[in-house]
């Protein structure tokens, strides 16, 4: 986790549906593990986390991010 500023983690940001999130791949990344893991563990202890935690894009959203 080298080099994390504010402007670093701001631009990892986006708003999508009027919600601030962070992709999968962005989120794995500061935490310094492959994102098809955090993915996986994330589902294994999906009752750790509150209902909103996560979504899937839609591929028009996918789409406008790339």
């Amino acid at each position: 986790m080298e080099n994390l500023s504010p402007t670093k983690i701001e631009s990892m940001i986006y708003v999508i549906r009027g919600q601030k999130v962070m992709l999968d791949s962005d989120l794995a990344d500061l935490y310094e593990v492959p994102t098809k893991r955090m993915n996986e563990q994330i589902k294994r202890n999906i009752d750790r986390f509150p209902p909103d935690f996560m979504f899937q894009l839609t591929d028009e959203e996918f789409e406008q991010l790339r």
